[in-house]
């Protein structure tokens, strides 16, 4: 079976540098596996790598959206499985590094994407109205009515995968959650990253900090200018919440405190979905506060590369 390490963990616990160490260790490739990475010009405020972090490192699925195009997990799940094939066939490891959670099981468990499966236009376009009318919450809450393991893992404002939910339900009588895995394809070993609750929210609350000073504002207005509202790109967080900052309707510092408290409510959901929804479990480390457990990490990488079973 193909090998395929996977590099797990909320925001702001150095996924990224960990990634970069193990690529030029064990002659890998990194595909993101992040939903807005994959957005040309949005850099900011999704964190993405720099030319200079990727040191020589090829890394794959950045760039390759414009902010009015969608990017589903079937995409990701598409993409990301060619690129394994032909990353392996080079003779290289693919290294799998992000935070969404769903996209990394969808890829590794070898899940059923029902919701791409039973799309129909029609009900999309009305469970979008319905949102656009009554609001985020109300169509969250109507499938938490339906199926409230699915609502618990999908975020109130990704109507996007709460309408893919609601479609598997509505088309098929079967409840997201109970989706069926085929069974990974792949002989997967997965690190996990974590620190102490308080330092992970403070680190959370500095990246923000350095965000507003590297330019994120600017980043975000020229989303906003765009028609980023309407777009699945200006869902993500550091964008949706200044939004209202441009319309008047809020100050910035309020914003700001915002885009804070969704980033730490955020992590918190990562982290319960890499502690229980991901197939093989994590091994995990800190890294922030023991980053001498990095030879752990590359030992353990060593022995299982090494294992052909």
């Amino acid at each position: 079976m193909t090998k395929v390490l996977a590099i797990v963990g909320p925001t702001a616990v150095g996924k990224t540098d960990l990634s970069i160490k193990l690529a030029h260790r064990f002659n890998a490739e990194i595909i993101s596996g992040d939903s807005m990475q994959v957005y040309r010009h949005l850099d900011i405020g999704t964190a993405k790598v720099t030319p200079t972090e990727m040191a020589g490192i090829k890394h794959h699925l950045i760039d390759i959206r414009n902010i009015d195009e969608r990017f589903s997990v079937a995409d990701f799940v598409h993409d990301a499985s060619e690129l394994i094939q032909s990353i392996h066939k080079a003779g290289k490891l693919p290294i799998i590094v992000g935070g969404t959670g769903f996209y990394l099981q969808a890829l590794l468990s070898g899940m059923e994407l029902g919701g791409d499966q039973y799309q129909n236009d029609d009900l999309r376009r009305q469970l979008l109205a319905e949102a656009q009318t009554n609001g985020d919450l109300a169509l969250h809450q109507r499938l938490a009515n339906i199926d409230p393991l699915a609502a618990k893992a999908i975020p109130v404002h990704n109507v996007r995968r709460i309408i893919r939910a609601l479609e598997v339900y509505i088309n098929t009588g079967h409840r997201f959650s109970d989706q069926h895995n085929a069974g990974s394809k792949y002989d997967v070993s997965v690190i996990g990253l974590n620190t102490e609750r308080a330092l992970l929210y403070q680190r959370i609350n500095q990246r923000v900090d350095q965000m507003m000073t590297a330019g994120l504002l600017n980043e975000a207005r020229w989303l906003f200018d765009h028609g980023g509202q309407q777009f699945q790109a200006g869902k993500g967080i550091g964008y949706r919440e200044l939004f209202p900052y441009f319309q008047g309707q809020t100050a910035l510092e309020e914003a700001v405190d915002l885009i804070k408290k969704d980033s730490r409510h955020y992590a918190k959901r990562q982290l319960t979905w890499f502690r229980n929804k991901t197939e093989p479990r994590p091994n995990w480390y800190n890294l922030v506060q023991q980053p001498n457990r990095l030879w752990e990490i590359e030992s353990s990488v060593a022995k299982w590369l090494a294992d052909n079973n």
